[in-house]
């Protein structure tokens, strides 16, 4: 902890309390909608992976800005960059293994 000039203290690019509860409260929401919409059957079948993808982008989107703090990272993005290869390689490793399957004359 430093202090950051204005008398106040500087968590070292933490949210605040009003930051954690709204990042909770969003995830809560987004977790819900979709559970409820299967559950429920509110959309047809193509519909709900629709609401599934976007609310699971979503989710990711607020884990990411309040809870990993991407947003308030100063300098060099190397926290965004890792993340995008981390992506990278996930995107690779489940392309890649649904190819093969698709290719494996085995099947």
């Amino acid at each position: 902890m430093a202090h950051n000039g204005s008398g106040s203290v500087d968590h070292g690019g933490h949210g605040s309390l009003k930051e954690y509860v709204l990042g909770f409260t969003l995830s809560i929401v987004l977790t819900i909608i979709p559970i409820l919409a299967v559950l429920n059957g509110w959309f047809g079948k193509t519909a709900t992976i629709i609401v599934l993808l976007g609310t699971a982008v979503l989710q990711f989107a607020v884990q990411l800005l309040f809870f990993m703090h991407l947003r308030e990272e100063k300098g060099p993005r190397y926290n965004l960059m890792t993340l995008i290869l981390g992506l990278v390689i996930v995107v690779v490793v489940v392309y890649g293994s649904i190819w093969i399957m698709e290719n494996n004359p085995m099947y």
